[in-house]
This record gives structure tokens, C-alpha cells and sequence, in this order.
């Protein structure tokens, strides 16, 4: 009998020991893909009663002469050159009818304790013909972020931000991937090559789904948004910050409108 309990608690911690460093393996792989909790606690908090929600939308202008784009010169790396047959010039004012393109405009406060849950599909950055594809997006933070090299050189992609951690990837393969994910909400967290000086983008990473990034008329939209009063802040790389302050009732639609305007420019009527 003394036998047959010495045997059994043998490949009991034999057992044990199996899990344990199974265990840390399964940790490592989910540490990188496994999305958290909703931030603020997906069972303390109130979901969003889609049948009462409404919606935000607007148009952010810019009120004179937008400064020129710095060209671009990719003499350095002929991958890059033979990429781009045209000029190519930074993508930090792109103006058209004096609408304002890739203007982050997000819901900064008055959500309460709503909570959301995390999406578990990535959202991508891509780095193509020697750029950044996009230039400015949104993310969600725990959300995973797919990384991709389409070009035939090396890239890398810095990311510096201020309440995350920074990190400073290489790609030295075409159609190499890597996946990234932010812990924290962070607005802006830029992005830059190490290797190609021009190349930059920009992300915003929140703890809500609140958020949209103006496209070429400088159009936006915020939708399924909860009856309340909201703060709504649009950012520009350059031209700064500015906010609105908005009321939803149930089922409402309000549309909201930005103007910035360069530094000395003046004013158009």
C-alpha cells in the first residue's frame, strides 16, 4: 500500500510539472495575441443600448493657405526609388476645397463607465512603396496590431510613445509580419523609420470605439454613440487640437464642425 501512495504522488508532481511549464508557454503566446478585458471592467460597467443610440458627424475645414509639403528625396535606396516614378511629397497637409484629410477626431470624454468589449481582429499598418499605410488611424487598446513589410528592403518601424511602452522593430524580409499590441489609451503615438527618415504615421490608441479619421472632404462619423454630453476633440499633426462639446438625446444625430486654421494665415470669409 506505502508503495502504491509513494508511486502516485510521484507522477503527481511529475504530472505537475508538466503543466507548470506548459503552462508558461501557453502565457508567452497569449501575452501577444490574447486580447484583455474591457478596459474599466467588462462586468463593472453598462454596454450600450444600440436601440437608443445616435451619432456624431461633421466636416473639419482649414481656414486659409495651407503650408507647402516637404518634398521627399528617396535617392538612397533604389528599392524606393523605383517605387515611386512620381515626386513624392509628406503627407501632412492634405487639403482639397479647404476640407482637412486625416484629422483624428475621437470621443475624449463624457462615456462614463460605459465599457467595451476588445476587438480580437487586428488592425494593420503597412509599409509600402517606402510609406506608411495609413498615415493616421485608430486602434484599440488590447486590440492586436499587424505590422507588414510589402517592400523588397528593409524597414523598421519606431513607435515612440509617451505612456506605452516604445518598441523598435526590423523588417528585413518582404511580406514580413510582426504583431504589436498597446496596453494603455495614448493620443497620438507616432511612428517613424530609422532607416528612411521621410516615413511616419500616426495612431490613436482608446479604450472605446469612439473614432474616425477624416477622409479626403474632411468628413467623419461617430456612430452608435449613447444618449449623453460629450466632449469631441480633433487632432492634427501640426495644426494642434481643437474640441466641441455635444448632446445626444436617444436616437439623435448631431453634426459637429472644425476649422483650424495655420499658424499667420488669415482668415477667409
Amino acid at each position: 500500500m506505502r508503495l502504491r501512495q509513494i508511486s502516485a504522488s510521484v507522477i503527481g508532481m511529475a504530472l505537475a510539472a508538466s503543466l507548470v511549464a506548459c503552462g508558461g508557454s501557453k502565457q508567452e503566446t497569449s501575452s501577444t495575441s490574447a486580447a484583455p478585458a474591457s478596459p474599466g471592467g467588462a462586468t463593472g460597467g453598462q454596454k450600450v443600448d444600440t436601440s437608443t443610440a445616435g451619432s456624431v458627424k461633421g466636416v473639419v475645414s482649414l481656414d486659409g493657405t495651407a503650408p507647402k509639403n516637404e518634398p521627399i528625396k528617396m535617392n538612397a535606396d533604389p528599392v524606393c526609388v523605383k517605387a515611386n516614378k512620381d515626386p513624392q511629397f509628406q503627407e501632412t497637409y492634405e487639403v482639397k476645397d479647404g476640407k482637412l484629410a486625416n484629422v483624428f477626431v475621437y470621443v475624449k470624454d463624457g462615456l462614463g463607465n460605459y465599457v467595451f468589449d476588445t476587438p480580437t481582429t487586428p488592425a494593420t499598418i503597412d509599409q509600402k512603396s517606402c510609406r506608411y499605410h495609413p498615415h493616421v488611424f485608430g486602434i484599440r487598446a488590447g486590440q492586436p496590431l499587424e505590422i507588414v513589410n510589402s517592400d523588397g528592403t528593409l524597414h523598421n518601424i519606431h513607435a515612440m510613445p509617451k505612456v506605452n511602452a516604445e518598441f523598435n522593430t526590423g523588417q528585413p524580409i518582404q511580406g514580413m509580419k510582426t504583431m504589436h499590441t498597446f496596453d494603455k489609451k495614448e493620443v497620438m503615438v507616432p511612428f517613424k523609420c530609422d532607416v528612411h527618415g521621410w516615413m511616419n504615421a500616426y495612431v490613436g490608441v482608446l479604450d472605446h470605439p469612439y473614432y474616425a479619421v477624416t477622409d479626403s472632404d474632411g468628413k467623419f462619423e461617430l456612430k452608435s454613440l449613447p444618449p449623453g454630453t460629450y466632449t469631441i476633440e480633433a487632432w492634427h499633426e501640426k495644426l494642434g487640437t481643437q474640441t466641441a462639446s455635444v448632446t445626444l438625446g436617444a436616437k439623435e444625430s448631431k453634426d459637429v464642425t472644425f476649422t483650424f486654421k495655420p499658424a499667420g494665415a488669415t482668415a477667409t470669409n
